[in-house]
């Protein structure tokens, strides 16, 4: 798709909100910024953006981790493109955030994408539809195992949306909205006409309905291939393994030892050092980091300058300057923030699942 076919059309990526449900690690960091294969999940979106043709992005912000937020992703510079930041002050819904928008949105179409939404297929062929058709509005849905927690949608026979509803206790299908939404101008007109739901937000889904009941089309795509919401510990690292399961290469830029033994599909950053140490991948090692005496297992990913020693890691994420020391023992499940210090007194070896936070000191006993 031609970068000139969708130039009038503009992005918006949300990178507001409080990330309550991954706390202690967003206590200090933005969710949108953690990283899934050591990269910040909030880079997946914009990428997806680009490749879609798109080359211009607004991200919404917060007071909290706005300028977090504007530090990692700049100003677009590196993709080429022009990133501009909005501030949404409180968190007060989907479309309360299109509103607060609306000076940068203007007339354009766009793409509403949620930044800490994982797509395999990306939005390039949701936007050349779009692009061709005549949906006022167009929605991205997934049939999911638990639709009462999500937005949900009944559809006609021909695709287009029949009703939405917002985490209805009896869903009227198992199809929920994705976090993908394409619009004309004319949903702003919806926004203004719909209130406040019972949360106090302003509900897209309320938005997208009110332009149904006004007899505008929204159109719909049903996703077959994965989709990941990024938003608990536990679905952060179902994203990590899926996003290393699909590494096709093997990138060996550090030291490694004569007594290490590296298999399957492994990454390696520039300066990483491997002493005594067994890796096997898919997995991901940054720069500047330092192994001994431990074993990395599949689905692992470990930020640059983290420092691993006599521990086992498997179906992990450790952030950048993690240092676990002398552990002696197996860390499985777990998501470690920005330096933290986990160290082990002597004891028989154990497993153990962890969360911890940014800056974190801890030694088990």
């Amino acid at each position: 798709m031609s970068d000139a076919k969708n130039a009038n059309m503009k992005g918006l990526i949300l990178s507001g909100g409080k990330g309550t449900r991954m706390r202690p690690i967003t206590h200090t960091a933005a969710k949108q910024l953690l990283p899934v294969a050591n990269k910040p999940i909030l880079f997946y979106g914009v990428e997806a953006l680009v490749d879609a043709g798109i080359r211009e992005i607004g991200i919404i912000i917060s007071p909290e981790t706005g300028n977090d937020v504007k530090e990692c992703v700049g100003d677009g510079s590196r993709w080429d493109i022009k990133i501009t930041y909005i501030l949404q002050e409180h968190p007060m819904g989907l479309a309360h955030a299109v509103k607060t928008a609306r000076d940068f949105l203007g007339h354009s179409p766009f793409v509403m994408y949620l930044g800490d939404n994982l797509i395999k297929d990306g939005v390039g062929p949701l936007v050349e539809r779009f692009s061709k058709g005549n949906a006022d509005a167009f929605i991205l849905l997934k049939e999911v195992a638990n639709p009462s927690a999500f937005g949900v949608a009944l559809l006609e026979k021909d695709g287009s949306i029949n009703c939405l509803e917002e985490k209805p206790a009896q869903p009227k299908s198992n199809l929920a909205l994705v976090g993908v939404y394409l619009f004309n101008e004319k949903i702003h007109q919806a926004i203004d006409e719909i209130k406040p739901s019972r949360r106090g937000e302003l509900e897209i889904t309320d938005a997208i309905q009110r332009l149904i009941a006004t007899k505008h089309r929204v159109d719909s795509h049903i996703l077959r291939s994965w989709w990941l919401d990024t938003g608990k510990k536990d679905d952060m690292l179902e994203a990590n393994r899926v996003v290393l399961d699909e590494m096709t290469d093997m990138e060996m830029l550090g030291n490694v030892d004569e007594n290490s033994r590296v298999s399957g599909r492994v990454h390696i950053g520039k300066g990483s050092k491997l002493v005594n140490c067994i890796v096997r991948g898919p997995a991901v090692i940054g720069e500047n980091c330092t192994l001994e005496n431990s074993y990395v297992g599949p689905f692992t990913s470990i930020g640059d300058g983290a420092r691993v020693t006599q521990a086992e890691l498997e179906h992990c994420i450790l952030r950048e300057k993690c240092q676990i020391l002398d552990f002696n023992g197996r860390i499985a499940d777990s998501l470690i923030g920005v330096g933290v210090e986990l160290t082990r007194s002597n004891g028989k070896p154990q497993a153990f699942r962890l969360m911890l936070g940014d800056d974190s000191k801890v030694e088990v006993v």
